[in-house]
């Protein structure tokens, strides 16, 4: 089944949508770890990490639900396929990257902040524990934001060109 050019642009509209969202919520992300590796007010520190947990259990899952499901409908439905073009499989795999750091990653990191944060306050700061998962999730958040313009970039550009057919 090929799509129409009005079907197709629906489609393309709403993947677009979706990768924006994941977008935003990983710029949301870097703006609460900044605040949260910045604030000495232990209410400070709590909300962000409820607000990022909020949202790796939200919105960040739908959008990447969103976004890989439009992707992969817009692959198999037009000519450009699953893995005809190199720069396709580069955000494949770029993809499978964002969804363990984003749906899986981000949900564990911020829920182990969340648990530690209220006992402590901003002692919590002086745990090795709240430390190490602190880094995790830094570390998490600047690939994905990373990830996620590569895919930008690789979508406007499209690189590499077809694979060859044996």
């Amino acid at each position: 089944m090929k799509l129409t050019v009005r079907q197709r642009k629906w489609l393309l509209s709403a993947h677009i949508l979706f990768s924006a969202i994941w977008l935003g919520n990983s710029v949301v992300f870097v703006v609460l770890g900044i605040v949260s590796a910045t604030t000495g007010d232990p209410g400070v520190l709590s909300a962000c990490y409820t607000v990022m947990h909020l949202l790796s259990t939200s919105s960040l899952r739908a959008s990447t639900i969103g976004t890989v499901v439009t992707g992969v409908l817009l692959s198999v439905l037009t000519s450009w396929g699953l893995f005809r073009y190199y720069w396709i499989i580069a955000k494949e795999g770029l993809t499978l990257l964002c969804i363990l750091l984003g749906a899986v990653g981000m949900y564990f990191w911020t829920l182990r902040g969340v648990t530690l944060i209220p006992a402590s306050g901003m002692d919590v700061w002086q745990q090795p524990d709240f430390v190490v998962n602190n880094g995790q999730l830094w570390v998490g958040i600047v690939l994905q934001a990373l990830s996620l313009a590569a895919m930008i970039v690789l979508s406007v550009w499209k690189p590499w060109g077809r694979r060859k057919q044996k």
